[in-house]
């Protein structure tokens, strides 16, 4: 199996996972604050979202993100911010059935793009110097920013979840 092919098929059980983590999510679970200063479950889907919206159509793309284009006032996001701060996160409202949709068409656009991506293209190198992250590779940031950290935020969502009372990871 190629890395580009491995990287599309990863990304995609990343995603199914997320979204499968998301079923049953109530506006209260949603918009809980929890103790200490962990972000609401929202801010942390809506994070998951935007920040893959902005990587993939963006930065490597070089286009606009969905939010602040096809997607622009459909969201269902009250205030889209791909980086997190504590302010904002207890403040951002979502509308779960469309923040869901608005997800679907980031997990497809990401896909779509996925699909176009040759070995040579995953060798090239990025330089992320502006986000604190240095110089990496397009398969490294995929795997790591993409990948990885779709990984980490439908962990978090599962704790979330579970600090309510609701069975978090769906297996």
């Amino acid at each position: 199996m190629h890395a580009t092919a491995l990287l599309r098929e990863q990304i995609q059980q990343a995603h199914a996972f997320l979204e499968a983590t998301m079923e049953g999510v109530t506006p209260e679970q949603a918009h809980w604050i929890p103790p200490g200063v962990a972000n609401p479950l929202a801010a942390t889907y809506v994070h998951a979202i935007a920040s893959e919206d902005l990587a993939i159509n963006q930065l490597l793309k070089g286009g606009t993100s969905l939010y602040a284009s096809s997607w622009a006032e459909k969201t269902g996001i009250s205030e889209v911010q791909p980086l997190t701060t504590a302010e904002w996160a207890r403040r951002v409202r979502i509308d779960l059935p469309a923040t869901r949709r608005y997800a679907q068409a980031v997990h497809a656009a990401t896909d779509a793009y996925l699909a176009t991506l040759t070995e040579e293209d995953l060798a090239k190198d990025l330089d992320l110097t502006g986000f604190g992250l240095g110089q990496m590779t397009v398969a490294a940031f995929l795997s790591q920013m993409v990948f990885g950290h779709l990984d980490n935020m439908c962990g978090e969502i599962s704790v979330l979840k579970g600090l309510q009372g609701a069975k978090g990871y769906p297996i």
